[in-house]
């Protein structure tokens, strides 16, 4: 029995050390997932929600996470060292899924963050007993003021052994990998009718569109003001360089399009010509719809302090007329028809 046990364990550390992830995928669907589970259960408090992360896990070192399930967990508010996590409830959940999709498997776990803690190193140390090297993904689920608008909401994490001198001992701690969002085909459709159900309606499609843009350059903006802090700690020596993030620089700045060029410049020109005459010929349909819808109005105004105009009663009264006229053409016509149907009667003599 213990001469299982130590085997298990080698091969379990053997695992490990072969499966370092590098680089972690997060789908729609795990979002949505962890979004829904933190409004049921911590809104508007201070708790944190956790849950296990399912997907698969590639040998060059990438996990592609698809789907997740939530699990019970408690902790102390002011003891990190107290904390509850319910391990039935999540292998009855691990058989259950294995059930339905033998695909998924357990990658890592999951937390609402939006920081890491203390304790979630005990939680990591838990995880690992099902499966080798798990991940650990923070999703940030806070909205408006509390998170930035730009950036992704995802921080993804993995536990080394650390030893800090030879005379302490071994720890773990984090490391951060690369974390993205990915979809399949089938994902971007069902987020694209989720959030065309959820869109405001009474925003107009204008406003709509000015709104993103100005996201947009704000999120270029930073993107724009990390890069120029990189290399800037680059030429100072404090940052060792990396000729992959130098070559995909000089690969973005190829492909900004040339200002001095006289097409470019003159395609500009027809483009930004071409939007102002839309501009120009609404606002003249505009100006003329209203313009129309004046006229009406004093001519209706007109007619009412001359008096000709008709009034309700007399609107009633005319309708009433025209049934009454309708109505006897109609018994006009059935009685002529029953005349003409009629056959004549033999006489007696």
């Amino acid at each position: 029995m213990c001469t299982s046990l130590i085997s298990t364990q080698f091969l379990l550390s053997q695992i490990r050390e072969m499966f370092i992830p590098t680089d972690v995928s997060v789908h729609p669907l795990v979002l949505l997932s962890v979004v829904d589970h933190y409004n049921r259960i911590a809104r508007n408090t201070w708790k944190r929600v956790v849950g296990v992360l399912l997907g698969q896990a590639y040998k060059d070192g990438k996990v592609d996470v698809t789907n997740a399930y939530a699990i019970p967990f408690e902790e102390h508010k002011t003891d990190p060292s107290v904390w509850f996590l319910d391990r039935n409830y999540h292998e009855e959940m691990r058989d259950m899924y294995r059930r339905v999709t033998a695909k998924e498997k357990v990658v890592g776990w999951y937390s609402s963050g939006p920081k890491i803690k203390p304790n979630d190193i005990a939680v990591h140390e838990l995880m690992r007993k099902y499966t080798p090297n798990p991940v650990f993904v923070i999703i940030d689920v806070r909205a408006g003021d509390d998170r930035p608008l730009t950036g992704l909401p995802t921080d993804a994490y993995y536990a080394i052994e650390e030893v800090a001198d030879e005379s302490s001992e071994p720890k773990m701690v984090f490391r951060h990998i690369p974390s993205s969002i990915e979809a399949q085909e089938a994902e971007e459709i069902g987020v694209e009718h989720l959030l065309r159900d959820v869109k405001d309606t009474t925003v107009s499609t204008l406003s709509t569109q000015v709104s993103e843009r100005i996201s947009s350059l704000s999120g270029l903006e930073t993107r724009l003001r990390e890069v120029q802090k990189y290399l800037k700690l680059v030429v100072d020596g404090a940052v060792p360089v990396n000729h992959s993030i130098l070559y995909l620089l000089q690969d973005i700045m190829n492909r900004l399009p040339d200002e001095t060029s006289i097409e470019l410049m003159r395609s500009m020109a027809v483009k930004t010509n071409d939007m102002t005459l839309i501009v120009f010929v609404n606002s003249l349909m505009r100006s003329l719809v209203a313009l129309h819808d004046l006229i009406n109005n004093k001519q209706a105004m007109k007619k009412l302090e001359s008096g000709n105009a008709p009034t309700a009663a007399d609107a009633t009264a005319k309708d009433e007329k025209k049934a009454a006229e309708k109505k006897a053409a109609n018994g006009n016509r059935s009685g002529g028809d029953d005349a003409a149907n009629a056959k004549p009667r033999p006489s007696k003599e």
